[in-house]
């Protein structure tokens, strides 16, 4: 593997760094507040899922044990 010197990586690094695109204030606030949204519509559905598990595995256990 050929080696770069200092200089070169820097500037190579100066070159990479300045095609980044970076996201207007914008795209982050609403980005933010659709991973906040989507979190809790899933927190919703788990905690449905679950109470509905639970329910239903209380009553088996309440069916077979008298």
């Amino acid at each position: 593997m050929a080696r770069t010197n200092p200089l070169q990586f820097a500037q190579q690094t100066r070159a990479e760094i300045s095609k980044v695109v970076w996201p207007t204030r914008r795209e982050v606030v609403l980005t933010t507040v659709m991973v906040f949204l989507l979190a809790a519509v899933a927190a919703l559905f788990f905690s449905l899922v679950d109470l509905g598990i639970r329910s239903g595995l209380q009553a088996v256990l309440e069916s077979l044990g008298g």
